[in-house]
Parts: C-alpha cells; sequence; structure tokens
C-alpha cells in the first residue's frame, strides 16, 4: 500500500471508529460478546457468551447507523444505496463480519457485528465444559489424524467455525500442506506449511477450490460448504486430497447429507449420493448456543442402504448430548 493510500485508509478507520462510537467500541473490545446487533427501532442488542441475548438499552437513530453502513461499505470500497441496499464486509483491525441493510429491504437501517473468536478452544476444552465427552473428542482428534473428511453441521452462532478450528489445531500438528478457503476471514491454523484463500468480486468459491487443487494441498479444509463449489469440493475431497474439513447449516447429520445435496444440485442435474457416501467421513452436530452448546449427534458414513439412503452409524455421545 501506497504512503497516500494508507493514510486514506487510516482516516477511514478513524471515521468509522468514531461513528460506531464509545459503547460498540467496547463491546468489540469484550471477549465475551459474540456479537452485536442492530435492529430496525433503532435498539442495540448484544449476544453474550453463556448467558445469551440481552438488549442493551442503548439506541442509535437512523441516521447514526445509516452512517456506520455508509463507512463501512466505503472503507471496502463498496456502494450501498437503495438500488444496492446490502453491505457484507470485514471491519479494520479486528476483522469482525459487518452485515448491514438499508431501505427498502428494512423499514431503517439494521446492522450486525459478529466478533471472532477471541481465543481458539482445543477439544479438551469441549470436554471440560461439557459440550462433549471425552470419547467423542478422541473419536474426532483420531478421525483428524486418520484424514477423515468431516462435515461440521449446525444451526446460525451453534459455534461450527470455532469446533473447526479446533479439529485444524489437531491437523497443524501434522506435515500437511494446508490449503485454506474461506469468504471471511474466520479459520485459525497454525500448521506450519499453510496457504489461506479468501473470496473477492470475481472470484468464487468455486475459483479457489479449483485454484487450491493447483497449489500442491494435502488438505483442503472450507470455512463454509454454501453453493456449487460442493461438487468440485467434494471431488478433490474423494480424489487424492483427504482430510477436509468444512462447516455446513444443518440441526442434524441426515440434514446435512441432503443440504449437501442441494448445493451440488446448483452445478449439475443429478445428486451423485454414491460420491457423496464415499467422501463424507465423519458429521459432527452442534446444538444450543452459549452454555447450552452441545455436540448433539456423531456419526459415521458407512455408504448407501440398498434403498439408495445413506447409512449413518451413530458414534456414543450420551453424556455431551441434550437429555
Amino acid at each position: 500500500m501506497t504512503q497516500p493510500s494508507a493514510i486514506v485508509q487510516a482516516r477511514s478507520t478513524s471515521m468509522l471508529k468514531s461513528a460506531l462510537g464509545a459503547s460498540i467500541a467496547a463491546w468489540l473490545d469484550d471477549a465475551d460478546i459474540a456479537e452485536i446487533m442492530l435492529n430496525a427501532d433503532g435498539r442495540l442488542w448484544i449476544d453474550r457468551l453463556g448467558s445469551g441475548l440481552a438488549e442493551t438499552g442503548e439506541r442509535l437513530s437512523p441516521l447514526q447507523a445509516e452512517r456506520i453502513i455508509r463507512l463501512v461499505a466505503h472503507h471496502v470500497g463498496a456502494e450501498v444505496h437503495r438500488g444496492s441496499p446490502r453491505v457484507s464486509a470485514e471491519l479494520p483491525e479486528g476483522g469482525e463480519r459487518f452485515e448491514g441493510l438499508l431501505p427498502p429491504v428494512v423499514t431503517e437501517p439494521v446492522f450486525s457485528i459478529r466478533r471472532p473468536a477471541s481465543l481458539p478452544l482445543a477439544l479438551a476444552d469441549y470436554v471440560a465444559a461439557g459440550t462433549m465427552t471425552a470419547t467423542a473428542a478422541a473419536y474426532l482428534a483420531q478421525a483428524v489424524q486418520n484424514r477423515a473428511n468431516i462435515l461440521v453441521a449446525g444451526g446460525t452462532s451453534t459455534g461450527k467455525t470455532t469446533l473447526t478450528n479446533a479439529l485444524l489445531a489437531v491437523a497443524s500438528d501434522s506435515r500437511d500442506r494446508i490449503i485454506l478457503i474461506e469468504d471471511t476471514r474466520e479459520l485459525r491454523c497454525d500448521a506450519a506449511n499453510v496457504v489461506a484463500l479468501r473470496t473477492a468480486p470475481g472470484v468464487t468459491m468455486t475459483d479457489l477450490v479449483k485454484s487450491s487443487l493447483r497449489l500442491r494441498p494435502d488438505r483442503i479444509p472450507v470455512g463454509e460448504v454454501r453453493g456449487p463449489e460442493a461438487l468440485d469440493l467434494l471431488k478433490a475431497w474423494g480424489t487424492g486430497h483427504p482430510g477436509g474439513i468444512g462447516t455446513i447449516h444443518a440441526g442434524s447429520a441426515s440434514a446435512a447429507l441432503h443440504r449437501l445435496e442441494q448445493l451440488i444440485l446448483e452445478a449439475i442435474a443429478h445428486v451423485p449420493r454414491a460420491l457423496i457416501a464415499e467422501t463424507i467421513d465423519v458429521i459432527a452436530v452442534l446444538s444450543g448456543r452459549g452454555t447450552e452448546r452441545r455436540l448433539s449427534e456423531l456419526v459415521r458414513v458407512e455408504g448407501l442402504e440398498p434403498d439408495g439412503g445413506y447409512r449413518l452409524l451413530p458414534i456414543h455421545i450420551a453424556q455431551g448430548a441434550h437429555s
């Protein structure tokens, strides 16, 4: 970055910090807060780890909220207006995920700021917190070491990325060359030989999957499987690059596989169930939020049933599941 560009970026960052105000700045510095949300009525809410959603008692006017959204858009070189009322970006310095919306898709400006996890958790931390059993943690660690392809499933804010990072910590102990693929910076991997790829305007997840294959990967973890790249990723994991880890929005193991089918159908007309069953080895499902977060399901994919359905072998995790 040239000196004038650096000065412009610094000014942009300073203006954004000023617009966010002291309260939001303090919440962004609070390791216990996962997300900050502004509703159309101007009320600010926070999602605190351990206690969940809470209203802060503070408000922003529509003008204040719109200024924040426009400054974020300006910072990333995007345009936001009635004809293009959405901005999705990362905040400077902290890398928080920002999603902002303007009318007409909302009545008044709305935004959400999601903080990245402050400290990566190890599988042992999940056991200590009662999120999963020691048996489940050991099974997952062994699956990573055995280069199984693992899907981490769950709903919004159930901790899919955090668990993925815990699994990547296990993979980091190997000598594998790891190529990370994501659309926002959330994955953390301390491996000695790692390359992180991220989408950009004109560069899709599918593009990055194809590029990763030319970078001599051993493993290709992805932040979230959410589009037609699922087919290319599945082929990569199944043909010479096992040990993949990826997240997917689904509430159960069977739903995760059906969701994967839906994504593949965005690329081709027929679902390759045999390929899915051969490639995906393990599915870990998270549910709940905060202190209620649990590994609710852990299964191994054992192929297809005679009727064409997936044969799923449950792994015993009773102590870590909801009662």
